[in-house]
């Protein structure tokens, strides 16, 4: 398997620079082909701007989705963004790892997937009609491959659960793992997190590392989050309401776009 890394973190000697070197060697200790994109190692530029389209006409108005569509097919977005979009080619699977800074990824790491997302390779692909509203959630140039996300929160696993008070760490990752993860086509698998990080000792780490291996050696064979297809009549198209029969009972918020599991 070919996996790519996006890694978030500014500082090398990290608890998160610690359990990405974790995965890459249990990964590579599995046979698997590893690459990472370390995106404070590589100055990576997080803002869309003018000039990630050269070929735009400079008297025009930004209009960032036709400037993107544009520049896409022409092959003519930035050398830095195209290089990204071969990565995630290349890949079987796509890792996203980063801390958790006020209850979302860093911005450097949504800045990379504002640039290398472009209209065309990641999303504005497919029919629009009455039978189908694009190539996107189960869908698109990345289906077929797997993504996960790796994510370490200071607070306390409590802080995280149904009724704690910072919201349940599947709902605060719910944008991420359905809105950017599973809308490009990915098939989406459990996120790995490491809770108290700040105050993680030896002992700690070592537990942590050590579920972190299991999961890599896993990988291949993890049961994703079951996130339903949006082209396949659970959903009405194009109001892309779900089907009210298809709710479960007494489920509310992001979990009525789970069905059940394989």
């Amino acid at each position: 398997m070919k996996v790519l890394i996006v890694y978030a973190h500014p500082e090398p000697k990290s608890l998160n620079g610690a359990l990405r070197d974790v995965a890459v060697q249990e990964l590579e200790a599995q046979g698997h082909e590893v690459r990472v994109s370390d995106l404070y190692a590589m100055n990576w530029r997080s803002e869309v701007s003018r000039s990630d389209f050269p070929t735009l006409d400079q008297d025009s108005r930004l209009r960032v989705a036709n400037a993107s569509t544009q520049g896409f097919n022409a092959n003519a977005l930035t050398e830095d963004v195209q290089a990204e979009q071969e990565k995630l080619l290349w890949a079987d699977t796509l890792i996203l790892q980063f801390p958790l800074w006020w209850f979302t990824m860093p911005a450097i790491l949504k800045g990379w997937v504002d640039r290398v997302y472009a209209c065309g390779f990641a999303y504005g692909t497919g029919e629009h009609s009455d039978k189908r509203w694009g190539d996107r959630y189960g869908e698109g140039k990345l289906e077929g491959k797997r993504a996960m996300l790796i994510v370490t929160a200071g607070g306390w696993e409590e802080h995280y659960s149904a009724r704690g008070i910072n919201g349940p760490i599947d709902d605060l990752l719910f944008p991420i793992n359905h809105g950017i993860l599973f809308y490009p086509g990915y098939t989406v698998l459990p996120p790995f997190v490491a809770y108290r990080v700040d105050r993680l000792d030896d002992a700690g780490f070592l537990a942590v590392s050590s579920r972190l291996r299991e999961r890599m050696r896993t990988i291949a064979t993890t049961a994703p989050i079951p996130y339903r297809r949006q082209n396949f009549g659970d959903y009405v198209i194009p109001t892309m309401q779900l089907r009210p029969e298809l709710e479960a009972p007494g489920a509310t918020g992001f979990s009525i776009h789970q069905g059940e599991a394989a």
